[in-house]
């Protein structure tokens, strides 16, 4: 933490809960911190990222979201190494681990002790532990693994997502599978409410992730090597 002068921390939770008991943290054990609460991701502009001394964000409370404010705040720390601390939910560890595991963060579970938020936040400027005790716990892998279980896809909404991250469109996927447009275009559909994902955008973000590479099975591939259109 920056010493001689007053601190600032931003907080990003749309949880009041979270904000509350974070705020009350930091000002029994940080009272020269002051304090900026957002509640979404996208609300942090890179300007607001760089003035703050760090950066509290509650990834749990972004709900199928989660990939996106991941991508977000990768886009800002390439930029610019601002101390930040993240609450990860089980779902989003994968794409946490691949984006945000940088020099001065931390990875927190959702039911992380007092103490070690506190920890978090005391040595950040010193020696910051990327992942915690805690999330990387064999009880917290467990429920990792659990979570991620209950994301199950059919054999067709999986074939179709994989097509999808080959480069192939909907229509030359409907060809090739001997299916209408509306049927393929229902099981991507069905596919990302399973996943929760809520755009193209994000549904791509998935596909391309490290979680997403191993569910479908895929390698990337060249270009090239989706098919023409009138194929």
């Amino acid at each position: 933490m920056p010493k001689g002068r007053k601190s600032t921390a931003v907080i990003i939770s749309q949880i009041p809960l979270v904000q509350s008991g974070l705020q009350n943290i930091i000002h029994d054990y940080f009272p020269e911190t002051a304090i900026n609460f957002l509640h979404y991701s996208h609300e942090l502009n890179p300007l607001q990222f760089r003035q703050a001394d760090y950066i509290i964000a509650d990834l749990c409370a972004e709900s199928g979201n989660a990939r996106q404010a991941c991508r977000h705040y990768y886009s800002l720390l390439t930029v610019h190494a601002t101390r930040c601390i993240f609450f990860v939910p089980p779902e989003s560890y994968p794409i946490a681990v691949e984006l945000l595991m940088r020099p001065g963060c931390t990875l927190l579970s959702r039911v992380e002790p007092i103490e070690n938020i506190i920890k978090a936040i005391r040595n950040g400027d010193e020696a910051p532990e990327l992942i915690s005790k805690t999330l990387a716990s064999p009880l917290w892998q467990a429920s990792m693994n659990a979570t991620q279980r209950q994301v199950k896809l059919t054999i067709s909404e999986r074939q179709v997502l994989r097509l999808l991250g080959k480069g192939w469109c909907i229509n030359q996927i409907a060809v090739m599978l001997k299916k209408s447009n509306k049927t393929i275009s229902a099981q991507k559909n069905s596919a990302m409410r399973r996943l929760a994902l809520r755009s193209n955008a994000e549904m791509f973000a998935w596909i391309n992730s490290a979680e997403g590479m191993k569910m479908l099975s895929l390698m990337p591939v060249p270009k090239d090597a989706a098919p023409g259109v009138g194929a």
